[in-house]
């Protein structure tokens, strides 16, 4: 995370609920005392008025503070160290790594280093080296690899074990990779009052919501597909879209057939955590993701969604409280939050 990612409010406000999840992504000097400590630091808080925050350690000690002894802000902490070997660890294996193995090498139980590790990650090690291997078969998949080689290229010891983890993940891999080949999807082009809105399905769920969109958008998306327009079968479910779009905040029932690398559906299931009128900064999604140095890859994420409103990406805001960029306008984005708050 740098240094533009929170404001010092945020920091501040951090900083009293003592939030181990930004340690790592900044320290908070106290200069009346000349010491500089790490956010979740158990130290009682400090006078707003005698506080600064660095980005990093040496930040600090170059502006005259020194670590504080009780949370040692400058020192990487034995829990730290064995998450980031076990980062390491999972993402060069080629095969599936036990946790008692993990344990054995980090020194820790099986037990408490998942509970570490799930706690600095938001997900477990067994969890997180799955949604590796999905990432990785899936990016080999889009290059045009046959679906048999990315499969064992991405460390699955078969073919079941591959499409056994894929079980509700969407389009079939052979699909993905294909640009939609042997898919077909139905889609609608609807008038509404935010305006034109582009809204495509296939048996699964919702694939695509845009605005001021058409066919020509759509089939780019999905070359190979075959796009039927109007397809009656689909009209209730284009009507219950049509509804959570006029009134966003419902439609939460709404079946969604998303594509997206491991991290991507992290971010898109977290936005739609996010109650209906209210907002999160990249910064603050990142550390309710367990990865509040990942700002800018939620920011990625966030724009790479292909399904508006009902992945709430426009929840999102600067760090300054500002609306930011929007796929669809500003002026959308602005609306579709004053709906919300009406709502409320």
């Amino acid at each position: 995370m740098t240094d533009h990612d929170l404001s010092d409010e945020d920091r501040w406000r951090i900083a009293l609920a003592k939030d181990r999840r930004f340690d790592g992504a900044f320290v908070t000097g106290v200069h009346s005392t000349g010491i500089y400590c790490r956010p979740s630091c158990p130290a009682r808080a400090p006078k707003r008025q005698n506080v600064r925050f660095y980005a990093t350690p040496l930040d600090a000690e170059a502006a005259g503070l020194r670590p504080c002894k009780r949370c040692a802000p400058d020192q990487q902490s034995r829990e730290e160290a064995a998450v980031l070997r076990v980062l390491e660890l999972l993402r060069d294996a080629t095969k599936p790594v036990s946790l008692e193995k993990l344990g054995a090498i980090t020194g820790y139980s099986p037990t408490h280093l998942q509970r570490v590790f799930t706690r600095a990650v938001g997900l477990s090690p067994a969890s997180y080296a799955r949604a590796l291997r999905r990432e990785r078969a899936g990016e080999a998949l889009v290059g045009g690899e046959r679906v048999t080689d990315a499969i064992y290229a991405a460390g699955y010891s078969g073919p079941s074990r591959f499409y056994e983890d894929m079980k509700g993940q969407g389009m079939a891999a052979s699909e993905r990779r294909d640009g939609g080949r042997g898919q077909k999807v139905h889609f609608a082009l609807i008038e509404t009052t935010l305006g034109p809105m582009l809204v495509a399905a296939t048996e699964k769920g919702v694939c695509r919501l845009s605005f001021n969109e058409g066919e020509d958008d759509l089939r780019a998306r999905f070359p190979n597909a075959e796009l039927m327009e109007g397809h009656a079968s689909f009209t209730a479910l284009f009507e219950e879209v049509t509804a959570a779009v006029e009134k966003p905040g419902t439609g939460q029932d709404i079946p969604l057939d998303v594509q997206g690398t491991a991290f991507q559906q992290r971010v898109w299931d977290e936005l739609r955590r996010i109650p209906p009128g209210e907002t999160r900064s990249y910064g603050e999604l990142a550390a309710a993701l367990g990865s509040p140095k990942a700002s800018r890859a939620v920011g990625g994420a966030n724009g790479a969604n292909n399904i508006a409103v009902l992945i709430p990406c426009h929840r999102v805001i600067a760090a300054d409280g500002r609306l930011g960029g929007y796929a669809y306008g500003t002026k959308i984005k602005a609306e579709l939050l004053r709906r919300e708050r009406e709502k409320k």
